[in-house]
């Protein structure tokens, strides 16, 4: 397991001084890539040997997050590969306490000469460690939507949306889909986030948000623009705490 410690800074509080769910995201991202650079497998790495990490699957459960200033603790490990995927956990709490925020994951290697994933290369397996999963459901790679929808105002993919890989880094999407939600009244608290990542959005790129209703929970999916056969970016599923869900 790899860990880091930090504190919460004013950069990444939300209006209630407390972690946003973008800072929060970003400090479980910024803890993946330092384990690569840790163990010699870094951006300097993926840029001579062609290659990068993408990520396909996000599920992030929220119990509580921490507040402007106190030390926090954010460790991460991978426990397996299976084809062509990776399966990568997080946990974040306040330093000395347990977690209050568990993540799981999936990942791929995405080789930048052939354009395509691969299979994870053996040195990659320098990750793997038997510690086990975080205690969360199965995380899928399809998030079903259906119904009717909503409509939020369409989102230009600007420079501060991309990362080193030149498209609109992970945690922007789940912004996104707050965003639009926030936009259309109906915002809520959220206990879990999944995302599925389907295709990268790019300099220029349009995303057209589509909220979903469900219950206790909003579906966004962030839709390429006149797409006939409904094609889109990324799906992010944000449920609340029902009454009476243990923490």
């Amino acid at each position: 397991m790899y860990s880091y410690d930090s504190r919460v800074r004013y950069s990444e509080c939300a209006a209630d001084g407390r972690l946003s769910v973008l800072g929060l995201v970003n400090l479980m991202q910024d803890c993946s890539t330092f384990q690569c650079e840790h163990v010699g497998l870094g951006l300097d790495d993926m840029r001579r040997n062609h290659y990068a990490w993408f990520l396909s699957a996000w599920q992030i459960q929220i119990d509580d997050l921490p507040s402007f200033g106190e030390e926090i603790t954010t460790s991460t490990w991978s426990h397996g590969t299976k084809r062509l995927l990776a399966y990568r956990d997080f946990t974040l709490g306040r330093r000395g306490e347990p977690p209050c925020v568990l993540a799981d994951s999936l990942w791929f290697v995405f080789d930048t000469e052939l354009g395509r994933p691969v299979k994870v290369p053996e040195r990659q397996m320098v990750y793997v460690e038997d510690t086990p999963r975080v205690d969360l459901p199965p995380t899928s790679r399809k998030i079903a939507v259906s119904g009717s929808f909503a409509e939020a105002a369409p989102i230009t993919v600007t420079r501060q949306h991309l990362d080193t890989n030149r498209h609109v880094n992970n945690a922007q999407y789940i912004q996104m889909a707050l965003d639009a939600l926030d936009e259309l009244g109906d915002a809520l608290l959220p206990w879990r986030i999944t995302v599925q990542y389907e295709a990268m959005a790019l300099l220029g790129d349009v995303l057209v948000p589509q909220v979903f209703e469900g219950e206790h929970a909003r579906t966004v999916r962030l839709a390429k623009p006149d797409s006939p056969d409904g094609e889109f970016y990324a799906t992010v599923r944000i449920e609340e705490r029902a009454r009476g869900e243990a923490r």
